[in-house]
């Protein structure tokens, strides 16, 4: 993660090093599209085509079964991809590090493979299942399941591609297939016509297509050599099943909450196979980006200030004296407090502002009754969630795997008991699971780095290893054998 996203941090030294406003603007303008671009650019195709398609006025069916197949395409996506991104991710660094870029398109492929057989053996049961029982056409539940499949191919290689630091072009991609997407919808609705929700599923899958595709030839373009070399990516995933779990416990609590409202009395299933909670998940929605900036903020003040502080410490370590290193260890803790503390302040601001707005302007829009009465809430909510993950990752630049585990698991299982506690409260309340597991995961990420502050020492210094672990017979623990060597003795003697 440090490596992959060290060539934003060079950009935005390079723009905010000007002080002025507009640089000030350019620069934020610029984290904006290096990290959540892609995923509005998205969210806009679909609003853009639905408008521009009358999908209003289709029938309540159809249209609720379009909703909810790409609700789960990107759901049970980014639920697939979960397992291999922090633990091949590493790989790909220590790959880097050594300078072995031979071995990058070996963990491309092996984390494809396996990635598209996890997607693959719980997505056909599923595609079976929407046949067989909710009678769902196979040419629709097919174009589904490839969407499906799409979506796991672009969020899979995306971490691929921040390797090569061309953040712009990853935007580029995903305005392309959004913006194909959206002709071929008009295209086969006003040429061809193709029911609207079905033209809307064939262009958005073909749109997230187009973007798997520009990737691997952006990644093959890249990386042209391939070691062969297999087996040791396998050989991470069992040296580093912490990042695996860690992945999957905190993918899954993020969506464990709205796991729990599909059970609910606000359920909607749709063909007797699809089950979701339109007010909840709306709100969630409504939440998350409410507080999506601070994804922006944490990148671009961890690569403008406490990276610095971070490799003067690793450089202190490689070759200061004993003053220098306590020097820029205390140096790097507090530019890490500072870090925390202004992504509190500044988020807080942005948040309340964007909350006010949409308190007084959804309503006009449609977006009132039970969305509005869960959403404060779960804004609330999110808020404590994303400064939790910061601090996730800033465990991961320490190489604290059992901390950032830890929090995941505290998060997904408050998450999960209190929001099955919150059913029974009133509506207001029903996003209450998400603010305490995000706060106790908070409190524990927290307490994980003041402990890595007080061991760094130890943790730095007294985790290397004289012997290699390896397999085979034990060795003997007897060292020293006196009646041994006395009979060695008198046999020299004689």
């Amino acid at each position: 993660m440090v490596i992959a996203m060290a060539g934003i941090g060079v950009r935005l030294n390079q723009i905010f090093e000007k002080n002025t406003l507009v640089a000030d603007l350019i620069g934020f303008g610029y984290s904006a599209v290096v990290t959540v671009a892609p995923m509005f650019l998205v969210i806009g195709n679909i609003v853009l085509m639905g408008e521009s398609l009358e999908l209003a006025k289709v029938s309540y069916a159809p249209r609720q079964l379009m909703s909810c197949t790409i609700l789960y395409m990107f759901i049970f996506s980014l639920l697939t991809t979960a397992p291999f991104s922090s633990v091949l991710s590493r790989y790909m660094s220590d790959v880097i590090f050594e300078e072995r870029y031979e071995d990058i398109l070996p963990c491309f492929y092996i984390g494809l493979f396996l990635n598209v057989i996890l997607s693959s053996l719980l997505g056909i049961p599923f595609c079976i299942y929407e046949v067989l029982v909710g009678k769902v056409g196979v040419l629709y539940v097919f174009t589904g399941f490839c969407g499906y499949m799409a979506c796991v191919l672009v969020f899979y290689s995306l971490k691929y591609l921040q390797i090569c630091k061309d953040y712009k072009k990853i935007t580029i991609f995903f305005f392309v297939g959004m913006a194909s997407s959206y002709v071929v919808s008009l295209l086969l609705v006003h040429l061809c016509s193709v029911p609207v929700t079905d033209a809307m599923l064939v262009s958005i899958t073909g749109g997230f297509l187009l973007i798997a595709c520009e990737e691997i030839a952006m990644i093959k373009r890249y990386f042209k050599n391939n070691s062969g070399r297999y087996k040791p990516v396998l050989k991470y995933f069992k040296k580093f099943w912490m990042l695996v779990l860690t992945d999957i416990f905190y993918t899954v609590g993020l969506f464990s909450h709205n796991f729990v409202f599909w059970t609910t009395g606000i359920q909607m299933i749709v063909a007797d196979t699809f089950i979701c909670a339109p007010s909840y998940d709306m709100a969630s929605c409504l939440a998350m980006f409410t507080n999506i900036s601070s994804t922006v903020i944490l990148i671009s003040r961890l690569e403008m200030h406490f990276r610095e502080k971070y490799k003067g410490y690793s450089e202190a370590v490689i070759g200061g004296r004993a003053v220098d290193i306590r020097n820029a260890q205390k140096r790097m803790f507090r530019q890490l407090a500072a870090e925390l503390m202004n992504l509190v302040r500044i988020q807080f601001i942005i948040s309340i502002c964007i909350f006010l707005i949409c308190v007084v302007m959804l309503p006009q829009y449609g977006f009132s009754g039970l969305v509005m009465q869960i959403y404060p809430c779960l804004a609330a909510g999110y808020f404590i969630l994303f400064l939790m993950y910061s601090a996730i990752i800033f465990l991961h630049y320490y190489n604290d795997l059992a901390g950032a585990l830890i929090t995941s698991i505290v998060f997904v299982v408050v998450t999960l008991g209190v929001s099955l506690y919150a059913v029974d409260l009133s509506e207001t309340w029903y996003g209450i699971g998400v603010v305490a597991g995000s706060l106790l995961a908070w409190g524990v990420a927290y307490y994980r780095l003041r402990w890595v502050e007080r061991h760094l020492d130890e943790h730095i210094f007294c985790r290397g290893m004289l012997i290699d672990y390896g397999s085979g017979d034990k060795l003997s623990s007897k060292v020293y054998d006196v009646r041994e060597e006395k009979r060695k003795e008198r046999t020299v003697e004689q």
